[in-house]
């Protein structure tokens, strides 16, 4: 064995043993036909991102389109800027990812990752939810029982998504999102194609809600779902916890445990 694949050999065992997450972030900028800017909710990458690299996990950001991820300029004014927004605009290696992300059609094994998390942003109803490819990254993962999660109108990324059963990933599943009302509330409901509360029923899901701008994530096997900006955090606690556990579960397995 040459000293070059015992070095790559080695380093895919520390990635393995470290734990690999991917987050997929919008690459639109506008709402269609408009100069109306849009983009990804910084927050809702940001606190997951954090939870997950604190933790000693590997998180890699790709974007439909690769490079620099536009930033909804609302996600940060006042309060909206949350601490773990303003730590990734601050510290040099996030930001320096955030800037020159994966372009996703490069991301060669979907299978490779232990969890794939798609933020929101209202860029993502626009263009992740149209995308063949991340529907197939997302069948290919979820296939081989990885963890897939969302937050707010991240939701809009797994539309066309697959189960194994050839139906619609949300199909027969709890799951929740951004609702019709907190839409309502911040005026974009004649901006976006669809409404994803009402695209996520459409689809077979069973859809749950807490009341407008609290915190909720639901759970449903493999599938963890947050409903806005303030469930990005516990989001991201969720998948943590539950990589935790099948990490134990996996771990105990190979031992005889």
């Amino acid at each position: 064995m040459s000293t070059t694949h015992a070095h790559e050999m080695e380093l895919n065992r520390n990635a393995l043993m470290k734990g690999q997450v991917l987050m997929v972030a919008t690459s639109c900028g506008s709402f269609p036909n408009t100069d109306i800017p849009t983009g990804l909710w910084l927050g809702e990458l940001a606190e997951p991102y954090w939870v997950l690299k604190e933790a000693g996990y590997d998180v890699t950001i790709a974007s439909l389109n690769g490079g620099a991820v536009p930033i909804d300029p609302a996600s940060l004014q006042g309060d909206f800027k949350t601490p773990e927004a303003e730590r990734m605009l601050n510290d040099a290696e996030a930001k320096l990812v955030l800037e020159h992300t994966v372009k996703l059609s490069d991301v060669q094994d979907p299978t490779f990752y232990d969890a794939i998390f798609v933020p929101g942003g209202h860029g993502p109803v626009i263009d992740l939810a149209q995308s063949d490819l991340l529907a197939e990254v997302l069948t290919k993962a979820a296939a081989a029982g990885k963890l897939i999660a969302s937050v707010c109108h991240g939701p809009a990324g797994l539309i066309k998504a697959k189960g194994s059963d050839g139906q619609a990933l949300v199909a027969n599943r709890e799951v929740t999102g951004f609702t019709n009302s907190e839409e309502e509330a911040v005026g974009k409901t004649k901006l976006v194609p669809f409404l994803l509360e009402d695209k996520l029923k459409e689809l077979g899901g069973h859809f749950k809600r807490t009341d407008d701008w609290k915190p909720l994530v639901v759970t449903d096997g493999n599938l963890i779902t947050g409903q806005n900006p303030a469930s990005a955090k516990p989001v991201g606690e969720a998948m943590l916890q539950y990589l935790k556990e099948k990490r134990g579960t996996v771990a105990g397995t190979m031992s005889g445990g």
